[in-house]
């Protein structure tokens, strides 16, 4: 028992004598001597590591629902999306019945230039079987990233060859695309689809502006359904784009933080002409940032449901191993002083993360006769003094409720166990040849090619082979979203994912009501009181 009260005693001293030392709080002190002594006197033996995330982990779930914990290889992952590139070898894939199928060779990039085709099957990685084992994405990713100027051998199966072929792949920078698509909607508008704001999201927005200004656009619709943010300096660079110069775009204020103003800087490449941006409701962070700025500014019409609510600004604290935090430090407003952050309350995430489907049991994603804003969350718009909304994401000056009359529980089993895209991609690997000679315009394709009733056959059987039960009523309701679905998906792996998008947004209600919007100047200028 002395030996143990000793033990304790030597313990408060040292790490009571090292906090001092240091200057440290009364409650740090105390948080480290709890971790010395467990780490030094606990019956079993435990990972200090471990013990210093939990904890690092436990203190930050008492806070809001933004500030988080990523270990070293996390950081890594989370970080390359929004970096733009990474290492690896250059190609989009599908795991699809345990195969690894190349979408599509990245032009210039390192498997092109060793001569991987669209269609290959790669079956083994430095000798390691990735077929028909069950590998996780993740570990097929692993495998064949790494840094540059390594080499990795892969082993290819292609069609009408009948032995494996190997490539010897030295590995490169690739880089990571944030713009899903910019076309010409019809003969003046365009369309540009943004599914993040990364590093790189500025030069490809003013690449796709100046492509599509030059085949004829006076006005655009910005797509931001489904983006969840990004670097908080990206909107504000579009959004520069867009207001002239001096105007507001957003603030930040923290306790520890003094206010802090971005601002229009200088002339716009798209000051004029008419603009809508399409929202829904996981458009968050820096899509609110943006979308808050055109609309306080009455600089454009803003189409869909309402977005996420995400008004935290998160700063990244790097430590020593690599691992970081991502500590909420303020929150962001819009011009006209709305936050857009939803309520929370310290320490439930998970009501937090249950509210978008409340908001659907809600009814909100409906009808927006469902939602209601106390008179206290009441703002003005900066020039024509309309009535917008704070506390709670941005409520689009038009809203479009969530189609459910094409979708069924039998669709969305076909989707969830990735049959749609399977069947897309056996057709194309069949028939790709016939393909490019048949349609080498996308626009030829798009107008002329049918899924056929054979294509929907197999997939019906393909589905029952996997005990998904053919229900004929549900078949009909989801036949005609099923189609089109594997069409643009033959026309992604064909062409581009621009292509895809071309073909899916026939079905997509908010660019229909937004084409319809932009093309009548007087009902543009009635939405924004003009």
């Amino acid at each position: 028992m002395k030996k143990i009260f000793l033990s304790l005693l030597m313990v408060s001293l040292f790490a009571s004598s090292t906090v001092a030392q240091r200057g440290v709080s009364t409650d740090a002190r105390k948080l480290q001597l709890a971790l010395y002594a467990i780490s030094n006197l606990y019956v079993d033996s435990i990972s200090e590591n471990k013990l210093v995330e939990d904890a690092i982990v436990g203190m930050l779930e008492k806070l809001d629902p933004h500030s988080a914990y990523s270990d070293p290889e996390e950081t890594k992952e989370m970080n390359e999306p929004l970096q733009g590139n990474f290492d690896g070898i250059g190609i989009q894939f599908n795991m699809l019945t345990d195969t690894l199928y190349v979408i599509q060779v990245i032009p210039g990039g390192p498997s092109e230039k060793v001569g991987i085709m669209a269609g290959d099957r790669i079956i083994m990685v430095n000798d390691t079987l990735i077929a028909g084992v069950k590998m996780k994405n993740t570990d097929v990713m692993k495998r064949l990233r790494g840094p540059k100027n390594t080499i990795v051998r892969v082993k290819v199966l292609r069609q009408n060859k009948p032995d494996l072929i190997e490539f010897k792949i030295t590995r490169g920078k690739i880089p990571i695309y944030s713009l899903d698509a910019a076309y010409m909607a019809d003969k003046t508008t365009g369309y540009i689809k943004l599914n993040r704001f990364a590093s790189s999201s500025t030069e490809e927005f003013h690449a796709a502006l100046k492509k599509l200004k030059k085949q004829g656009m006076k006005n655009l619709i910005l797509d931001l359904q489904g983006n969840g943010g990004g670097y908080m300096n990206v909107p504000i660079d579009m959004a520069n784009d867009f207001l002239t110069r001096g105007k507001l775009i957003v603030y930040t204020v923290g306790n520890a933080q003094a206010r802090e103003e971005a601002k229009a800087t200088a002339t716009g490449n798209f000051e004029d002409g008419r603009l809508v941006v399409l929202v829904d409701e996981t458009s968050a962070s820096a899509s609110e940032i943006f979308t808050g700025a055109i609309q306080d500014w009455d600089r454009g019409v803003v189409v869909g449901r309402r977005t996420f609510g995400k008004g935290l600004v998160q700063r990244p604290i790097p430590l020593p191993d690599g691992s970081m935090i991502r500590l909420t430090v303020a929150r962001y407003y819009t011009p006209t002083g709305r936050s857009i952050q939803k309520p929370y309350k310290k320490g439930n995430q998970e009501e937090y993360n249950r509210d978008l489907i409340e908001r659907y049991n809600h009814g909100e994603l409906m009808s927006a006769d469902s939602i209601h804003f106390p008179d206290s969350l009441k703002y003005n718009t900066l020039e024509t003094k309309r009535i917008v909304y704070g506390g709670g994401g941005i409520m689009p000056d038009v809203f479009i409720p969530v189609d459910t009359t094409l979708y069924s529980d039998y669709h969305r089993n076909l989707v969830a166990s990735g049959i749609v895209n399977r069947i897309a991609m056996n057709y194309l690997d069949r028939n790709r040849n016939e393909l490019n000679k048949k349609y080498p315009k996308f626009a030829l394709y798009k107008q002329k090619f049918e899924v056929t009733s054979e294509i929907m056959q197999e997939m019906i059987k393909m589905a029952n082979d996997e005990k998904i039960k053919f229900n004929e009523t549900e078949y009909n309701r989801s036949k005609f979203l099923i189609m089109l679905q594997i069409k643009a998906l033959i026309a992604r792996d064909l062409y581009d994912m621009s292509e895809y998008f071309q073909i899916i947004n026939d079905e997509n209600n908010s660019l229909k009501e937004a084409m319809r919007i932009i093309n009548d100047e007087k009902e543009y200028n009635r939405i924004l009181k003009k």
